[in-house]
């Protein structure tokens, strides 16, 4: 990818530090501690400060995942999220974090298929996101291996059976009107695209057949996601998935 982190850690499908040599790792870093700030500045708790700048750092990776060609897009993600989850409240960073595993596993960006340990990982998140009542992030997460070659794991998928321990707040009304404003663009979000980037850790660009799945994969989520009523852990999501439209429709116009 063309603004992805060096390969510093090997043999994971998941793994992708940062690499501050890249203008748009830059932008993430700076922007997410920019949102946190912020959200002090508007008197928030430093817990929800920090899930402000959480869910604004986890849109820019999740962008990222979904657009590798295209920074532009995860860099606007940035503050859409952050915006969002500063009216609304950030929501279950779990949520986020599930759906940045899943699609970044689909999507294929790091170029290696998944390890046992990848795979127990997954297997966490699920877990974690199905007992706090995340139950389209769960799936999303669990079911990722078995839509990627040379990944199939059914283990993982068992945590979107977890049972919900605790069920907190999971819907605003800017998170829902973020999520249901995205579902009208599916059709531009999924249709197919080149992709050019390079994967992370091999020789090869990333497969646009991936990208393109994963972007399914997304859009279902968040429709889920808003059927549920649960979407403030995917207000994330929805800023990557409204950039990405954005950026695709401005194109053909």
């Amino acid at each position: 990818m063309s603004s992805s982190a060096a390969p510093l850690v090997r043999g994971s499908a998941l793994a992708r530090p940062l690499d501050f040599s890249y203008p748009s790792n830059r932008v993430a870093a700076a922007g997410s501690a920019g949102a946190a700030l912020l959200a002090l500045a508007f008197g928030r708790p430093w817990a929800q400060a920090a899930g402000v700048g959480g869910a604004a750092f986890l849109a820019w990776a999740t962008a990222r995942e979904l657009d590798p060609d295209h920074p532009v897009t995860a860099n606007a993600a940035l503050p859409v999220a952050a915006a969002v989850a500063l009216l609304g409240g950030a929501g279950n960073p779990l949520a986020g974090l599930a759906v940045l595993s899943g699609v970044r596993l689909i999507a294929g960006t790091t170029g290696e298929p998944a390890t046992s340990a990848d795979h127990a990982g997954l297997l966490l998140q699920s877990l974690l996101a199905g007992a706090s009542g995340e139950r389209a992030a769960a799936l999303l997460v669990g079911t990722a291996p078995l839509l990627t070659p040379g990944s199939h794991s059914i283990l993982p998928a068992a945590g979107a059976l977890m049972p919900t321990l605790a069920r907190p707040a999971g819907f605003s009304w800017g998170s829902a009107l973020l999520a249901a404003s995205v579902l009208p663009l599916a059709r531009t979000l999924t249709a197919p695209e080149e992709v050019t980037s390079a994967c992370d850790r091999a020789s090869r660009p990333v497969r646009a057949a991936e990208v393109q799945l994963a972007r399914h994969a997304a859009v279902i989520t968040l429709g889920a996601g808003l059927l549920s009523r649960r979407t403030r852990g995917l207000v994330p999501l929805a800023a990557a998935l409204l950039t990405v439209a954005a950026r695709r429709a401005g194109s053909r116009s």
